[in-house]
């Protein structure tokens, strides 16, 4: 019997990301008066290391509470969260702090600075607060500035820079904890196109580069060309969930070091 050649031979298949997130059955509600709204209906959700993920709906769908729920900062009504291998809400408050802290990185559109830092100040405070060492917090805020295009304006403060900017300050002081879990939330609401196609260039760096699962809310349609994953969610039910291919051109733009 004739042995078949090695052309004919088909290639393993290419086994998917390790999950770094894992969410069962998410229930939420909130009162209003007398009655409850359901804003998230037994949703199940799952975040793979090195994956964007895009989370995408209409105002008021339930996407901002499904990433709260995920990310520790809510807690649901019914469901289970797993997060890198624990069970996010049966961790006592102080663990889910600590949790958050040394794990999760959070970028919002409001930016969440401090106005009387610099923008060193403001990654290197948390790096300390993590417990690193004032000259390693230091080199490490640095390291994440630099990355995001803002070596040389490290030393201004947040009313000296402009908002894809001040942007760029939230997504170092997420990146320079280096977390497993990158939560965004609308990052690129505020800013015109030319400051979200870099935002989105540096998660989508975060998450091949640096191997965390990024899981981005936003209605931002442009948003879909770095997507790996994108997960369409209304009235609190997601109604689709589809895995591709980002567009070529998107995806060597991330590549390319901010400024260059």
């Amino acid at each position: 019997m004739t042995a078949p050649s090695l052309s004919a031979v088909a290639p393993p298949p290419i086994a998917p990301p390790p999950v770094a997130l894992e969410a069962k059955g998410l229930v939420k509600r909130f009162k209003t008066g007398r009655t409850h709204i359901e804003v998230l209906k037994a949703v199940d959700f799952d975040a793979r290391h090195g994956d964007v993920t895009m989370v995408m709906g209409p105002s008021g769908s339930g996407k901002s509470t499904l990433v709260a729920a995920l990310s520790g900062l809510l807690k649901p009504d019914q469901g289970e969260v797993r997060a890198l291998g624990q069970s996010l809400w049966d961790l006592p408050s102080g663990k889910l702090d600590k949790f958050r802290l040394d794990y999760c990185g959070f970028i919002f559109q409001g930016f969440n600075l401090f106005s009387a830092l610099t923008a060193l100040q403001q990654v290197t405070t948390v790096l300390k607060y993590q417990g690193h060492a004032p000259d390693l917090a230091r080199q490490m805020a640095v390291d994440a500035l630099t990355e995001v295009g803002l070596g040389p304006r490290m030393h201004q403060r947040p009313s000296e820079l402009s908002g894809g900017e001040k942007q760029r300050i939230a997504i170092a002081r997420a990146l320079a904890k280096q977390p497993k879990l990158l939560f965004a939330d609308e990052p690129t609401s505020a800013l015109d196109g030319e400051n979200g196609q870099i935002v989105i260039r540096l998660l989508r760096r975060a998450a091949k580069q640096h191997g965390a699962a990024v899981i981005c809310v936003t209605h931002d349609p442009r948003l879909e060309a770095y997507a790996d994953r994108v997960i369409h969610i209304e009235d609190g039910r997601i109604l689709d969930d589809r895995r591709r291919e980002p567009d070529a051109q998107a995806d060597a733009a991330s590549q390319t070091p901010i400024g260059a």
